[in-house]
């Protein structure tokens, strides 16, 4: 079976990330998810680091009891060339053969670079947002029960609400975290 790669911002991988990744699993020998924007980070829409998000998701995967030998996890910077985009991705990554993205112009530039690109299979995609999941953390909600418990302890332990919070307020003081 190929490989697969799942694409994403990842901020938070939640529970929706998690399924799509099991079922990915499912079909194909590897996968190789692409943590994206891997430059941005301390933002609204982009709070925490590439390395944290990899850590995330490494934990969450293992915690499942997924075999990480057939995972690999790479971020990839953003570049401002689109044509020159796919063939960046493929230098960043290990070899695959279908892509898997919920956004509108990757797909459309893996697929002129001739990789096969399916779109992602949404699962509760009211409740499974990172966007979600960053407004219940501002707001105090229950943003807990929609990540994995191992991305849950990491953001308690990097500070990760209090750090959206200080985004925020806009505020470029980090001690009045």
């Amino acid at each position: 079976m190929p490989g697969a790669l799942l694409m994403g911002r990842f901020q938070p991988f939640h529970l929706g990330h998690l399924q799509v990744a099991k079922e990915i699993l499912g079909e194909f020998s590897r996968l190789i998810i692409a943590v994206g924007s891997a430059t941005f980070n301390y933002l609204e829409k982009s709070p925490f680091t590439a390395g944290e998000r990899i850590w995330m998701i490494h934990e969450a995967l293992l915690e499942e009891g997924l075999d990480m030998g057939r995972v690999y996890i790479a971020a990839y910077p953003n570049i401002e060339n689109n044509a020159a985009w796919a063939a960046h991705l493929k230098s960043l990554l290990p070899p695959f053969q279908v892509a898997f993205t919920g956004n509108a112009l990757p797909h459309v530039l893996l697929k002129e670079a001739g990789v096969e690109v399916r779109s992602l299979k949404m699962i509760r995609r009211d409740l499974y947002s990172a966007t979600v999941i960053r407004e219940r953390m501002l707001e105090g909600g229950d943003w807990k029960s929609l990540v994995p418990h191992a991305v849950a302890r990491i953001i308690k332990e990097i500070g990760g609400v209090e750090r959206l919070r200080f985004i925020m307020r806009g505020e470029s003081d980090p001690l009045h975290w």
